[in-house]
């Protein structure tokens, strides 16, 4: 079960079956691993993008750079943690198909949950498996 939420309009909780419902895409990722080096997957899952927007972040409507400035967290079972700027993900600025993948080389990740996929890095720490909690927040100092 993973958690959608911080400022968003509707926080949820997404199983792996609701993330399955969801429009499917097929990434193959090449990346460095420190403990066993060169890695080769293909993952499938919706992308994180579709993902998130089902919780309706807090954005300025019709003002696009307003997203600039939220940020994505995501944790894992094992407490690792990984953090994004939006305009990664976003159609009108870095427009990555980062994904939150549900199955890998053809496996479903069912017992370990799902896992971010971060098409083009080269080295794979950001390659979250056993994604548990998604927030969406803004960089904004609340106090400035």
């Amino acid at each position: 079960m993973v958690r959608l939420g911080g400022e968003v309009l509707a926080p949820c909780r997404l199983g792996m079956n609701e993330l399955r419902a969801l429009p499917q895409h097929e990434r193959e990722i090449t990346f460095t691993c420190r403990k066993s080096g060169a890695r080769r997957h293909r993952f499938s899952g919706p992308l994180l993008l579709e993902v998130l927007s089902l919780a309706g972040p807090l954005f300025i409507p019709g003002e696009r750079k307003d997203r600039l400035r939220f940020l994505i967290s995501l944790q894992a079972a094992d407490g690792h943690r990984v953090i994004l700027s939006w305009a990664e993900i976003d159609p009108e600025f870095a427009n990555r198909p980062v994904l939150l993948g549900v199955s890998r080389d053809g496996t479903g990740l069912d017992g370990e949950g799902p896992q971010l996929v971060m098409p083009d890095d080269v080295c794979g720490a950001r390659n979250l498996s056993g994604v548990t909690d998604l927030r969406v927040f803004s960089a904004l100092d609340k106090r400035s």
